[in-house]
């Protein structure tokens, strides 16, 4: 039995609609991440950028932007479309932010927690441990830990990032 009523949440065809509508003209960018290790794995990085018009797309500045991770098999829809699937979830997850962070989490994400499919953490790519190591901004640090975040391996890199940061405060 359900822990909550997945008839509370929006579909992503639904938020993608209700975006629509509220900014005719609205821009996605869909990004494919997935290296060719990644892809070795039979896993998918992708990320979403959302524009809510023409001029923001030509300026690169986008409303939200949100990664979605997604491993090839298992008996749901990432059996046949584990690409497709973190496509949709970005796309959900970028749309809530740009739209003010309404209405939580989409239709589909809950019902992964439903069916405990956890979303697995991964290694920090070759080099992202020293790049911390040798950033010398509180504002650099920041953005190699939004990177960390976002590519799913900040419990690989959290040590890192905290120590200097403590590092980066004394010098200042």
């Amino acid at each position: 039995m359900a822990r909550f009523d997945l008839s509370q949440y929006e579909t992503v065809e639904q938020r993608h609609a209700r975006a629509i509508a509220q900014h005719p003209d609205l821009r996605v960018e869909m990004i494919n991440h997935t290296t060719s290790e990644d892809r070795q794995r039979g896993e998918h990085v992708v990320e979403c950028r959302v524009y809510l018009n023409a001029g923001d797309q030509a300026l690169g500045l986008f409303k939200a932007s949100e990664w979605a991770f997604e491993r090839d098999g298992g008996n749901g829809p990432n059996a046949t479309s584990a690409l497709e699937n973190a496509l949709t979830s970005a796309l959900g997850r970028a749309l809530r932010w740009a739209l003010g962070g309404s209405k939580g989490p989409s239709r589909e994400e809950m019902e992964k927690v439903e069916r405990g499919v956890p979303t697995p953490a991964k290694n920090a790519p070759e080099g992202f441990l020293e790049a911390i190591a040798a950033v010398e901004t509180l504002g650099g640090l920041k953005a190699l830990w939004a990177d960390a975040v976002a590519g799913g391996f900040q419990n690989d890199v959290m040590a890192a990032v905290t120590q200097r940061k403590g590092e980066l405060n004394v010098d200042a």
